[in-house]
């Protein structure tokens, strides 16, 4: 997710500034270094650490905590591009334009840390503005949106060195900058803590669902049934009167691969084609991916409602998805397969929480322990061992698991609505402090307590 949307919050211009302060571009108070340190290790060259986009994209203060990657520069290279204390580094691309230019600062460095490709150092004239305060100055909406405006592209975007130098920031003396920084980073630091203690919070509801779902897939609902062993290692004991079979044998037909086309159609009178990278982490769909097949080429990989698509290759190995037939007429492509369930032993909802569990994940992951490059055929997935209840105890063990699923995914979204509004407040605050909107001049800033 971007750190920055621009539609009804769009910002288009400097507000009026305090008195004092003075509005100044960004190449005037600093020094603007591109990166061309690479990757590569080559021969001849000296070790270093480099920070890399990355590790400039997801934390705003830079340390030696980082477990930076290892490579080689130049001397030339080393020169240039070593990184000091209160230096900002910004990301200089991104997939999209609202998400460009995200500043870190350099907390602490080392002399073999050097700032890798894809980012551009902004070295601060002490005598006109101070680290602290230049890294709260360019992650202001204003300094975003005039990024946003600034980026280059059509499927990736860039900021090329006269669109950062033209950045503009409000500056008041370098003691108020100082007084800025530490304000914001007591606000942004509670801020912050807080929506960390809520982020844990979504882990662990996450982890109780995948709890619930395996114990209910492989458990059932009755804590006193008596148990037998599966003769499973990984599934361990179930109900005494429940079957186990490959999963190849609760299908109606054999696991298909899916279309191998292009997706460069987007008649939406045509069916939708669905790739690996269409599906959501919830298991649903992006709508601004939609891409479609002709009818010709979509019917022999036509969906039914209920068909089960079962990633087969990289990152995305072992996750699931469940066509609904509400959703709309859809072939699917080549790296995913499908799984059609034979309705008489198997009902689609309760293959769709086993796909879920924990037992499944721990067969994924077996598999792939030794593999190097992640892949998952259609015969590996055939051969998954399956519990399988009576239908009717399949049935009282989806309509309970839908029944939790409804509660969690309320308690979620509750919770990730909080995160929005407050990232939405620690953007707010950084733009009011940074042009002169909060008066931090008399504030008490608590002493952090040593260590």
């Amino acid at each position: 997710m971007s750190r920055h949307r621009f539609l009804s919050d769009a910002v288009s211009c400097f507000p009026p500034l305090p008195s004092g302060w003075r509005e100044e571009r960004i190449h005037d108070v600093v020094d603007l270094r591109t990166s061309n340190v690479d990757k590569k290790s080559e021969e001849g060259e000296k070790a270093v650490r480099l920070c890399n986009y990355v590790d400039v994209y997801k934390n705003a203060k830079v340390t030696m905590a980082i477990d930076f990657m290892e490579a080689t520069a130049t001397d030339a290279q080393i020169d240039r591009f070593s990184l000091r204390i209160g230096d900002v580094v910004i990301t200089k691309d991104s997939e999209t334009p609202d998400d460009i230019g995200v500043p870190a600062l350099i907390a602490e460095t080392a002399p073999d840390l050097v700032c890798g490709y894809h980012l551009t150092i902004l070295r601060p004239n002490e005598n006109a503005v101070e680290g602290g305060y230049l890294l709260y100055a360019v992650a202001s909406r204003l300094s975003a949106y005039q990024f946003y405006l600034a980026a280059n592209g059509v499927t990736r975007f860039g900021l090329t060195y006269q669109g950062t130098k033209n950045l503009r920031i409000a500056l008041p003396s370098v003691p108020e900058q100082q007084k800025i920084a530490s304000f914001l980073d007591w606000k942004t630091g509670q801020i912050d803590e807080l929506t960390a203690r809520k982020q844990e919070l979504l882990e662990k509801l996450k982890e109780k669902r995948l709890a619930v779902i395996t114990q209910a897939v492989t458990r059932g609902l009755n804590p006193a049934v008596p148990l037998r062993d599966s003769g499973i290692p990984w599934l361990g004991q179930v109900p005494k009167h429940w079957e186990v079979r490959r999963l190849k044998f609760t299908a109606s037909e054999r696991l298909k691969y899916g279309a191998n086309e292009s997706a460069e159609s987007d008649d939406p009178d045509c069916p939708r084609y669905i790739r690996i990278t269409d599906i959501k982490e919830d298991g649903t769909l992006h709508e601004d991916t939609f891409r479609s097949l002709p009818p010709e080429l979509a019917e022999p990989y036509l969906l039914q409602d209920g068909d089960l698509l079962l990633a087969r290759s990289g990152a995305t190995v072992g996750k699931t998805f469940q066509y609904l037939q509400t959703w709309g007429e859809a072939a699917y492509a080549g790296y995913l397969i499908r799984f059609r369930v034979d309705p008489t032993l198997l009902s689609a909802r309760f293959a769709y929480y086993f796909l879920r569990s924990k037992f499944y994940w721990a067969c994924i992951n077996a598999s792939l322990i030794q593999a190097t490059i992640q892949n998952f055929s259609a015969e590996k997935y055939a051969d998954i061992n399956v519990p399988l209840p009576p239908l009717k105890e399949q049935d009282q063990i989806v309509a309970e698991l839908e029944k939790q699923k409804a509660m969690t995914d309320k308690l979620e979204d509750a919770i990730s609505q909080a995160i929005v509004r407050l990232t939405e407040y620690r953007r707010a605050l950084i733009t009011a402090a940074t042009v002169g909107k909060i008066d931090v001049r008399n504030v008490t800033i608590p002493q952090k307590p040593v260590a």
